[in-house]
């Protein structure tokens, strides 16, 4: 569903720009303007959202981002996001496992299972893919459907691709998730409590643990699992309430204070688990950092 979404936008946007240079040729000195256009609102989209974030990390316990860090983050997200959202996603979600959804080897080497994030789908993930398919190491990468449906929802794909898996390697996987994909991790573990000993490590990328500041009740996406990633919302608040402590011990979470959708900071955290801050990256960006896939690789052996 999202691949075709994101197929239609990447459609419109060509359509419109065809169109143009179609009705000012041969005056090739207005062709640039729409090109321009787009790329001038979405700069401005996305510095307006770095400026609004910076405002709401305030009053947050972790470090406050530098102006330069944030213009940094901006850039690296600017160049980030349109490979993500008008190529990978619309384009190539079967372009690693051979037109697979999986790739499951039969190897000893401990598995991964991907879970992405709000409005993506399993090709988010596939520069990791192209590198775990280098060392022959199994892997699952979910798309998880209805894409505005509950959170709670996604918990039978999870227990899917956690079992294919577990199944090819012999051994438990770790689970790496990016965004709304880290709580959809965490309502598989809700789901049964034997899931925790079914898994070796659970990785977030810019998750909302507690929700964000940017989901409020009267936010522009009225959708169900927006809804349930509001800032303390009922939704995050019963999640960390029906978990054990001790489960945070198998997390690593890796937040950024340069994130432009988790916010303030510090709700990408998870008490007693291994939080790494990340700098200078923004929410699409980070997952895509060299530190940060060079350090959650690492951590799958």
């Amino acid at each position: 569903m999202i691949a075709r979404i994101q197929q239609i936008i990447v459609f419109f946007i060509l359509a419109g720009l065809g169109a143009w240079t179609w009705y000012v040729l041969p005056d090739y000195s207005r062709i640039y303007i729409p090109f321009m256009a787009v790329a001038g609102v979405y700069i401005a989209y996305l510095a307006m959202l770095f400026i609004v974030i910076h405002y709401l990390n305030r009053h947050d316990p972790q470090p406050r981002a530098t102006l330069w860090a944030l213009l940094q983050a901006c850039l690296h997200e600017a160049s980030t996001a349109p490979r993500v959202f008008l190529w990978r996603q619309p384009f190539l979600t079967q372009a690693i496992a051979d037109n697979l959804p999986d790739f499951l080897p039969t190897a000893v080497k401990p598995g991964v299972v991907f879970i992405h994030g709000f409005f993506c789908n399993r090709a988010f993930w596939t520069p990791w893919m192209a590198q775990l398919r280098t060392q022959n190491r199994a892997f699952a990468s979910v798309t998880l459907e209805p894409a505005f449906g509950s959170i709670d929802d996604y918990a039978s794909i999870v227990e899917a691709a956690v079992a294919k898996v577990a199944l090819a390697t012999g051994q438990a996987p770790t689970l790496i998730c990016h965004s709304m994909g880290g709580l959809a991790a965490r309502a598989w573990l809700r789901s049964n409590t034997a899931n925790d000993d079914r898994i070796k490590r659970v990785i977030t990328i810019g998750t909302p643990h507690f929700g964000t500041a940017l989901s409020t009740e009267k936010a522009l996406l009225p959708f169900i699992n927006t809804h349930q990633m509001q800032r303390f919302g009922a939704w995050t608040q019963h999640m960390a309430k029906d978990e054990p402590s001790a489960r945070y011990a198998k997390f690593t979470c890796w937040y950024s204070n340069c994130d432009n959708i988790v916010a303030p900071t510090s709700t990408a955290m998870l008490s007693g688990a291994d939080n790494r801050l990340v700098t200078a990256q923004g929410h699409v960006s980070m997952a895509f950092s060299q530190r940060v896939m060079q350090e959650s690789l690492a951590l799958v052996d």
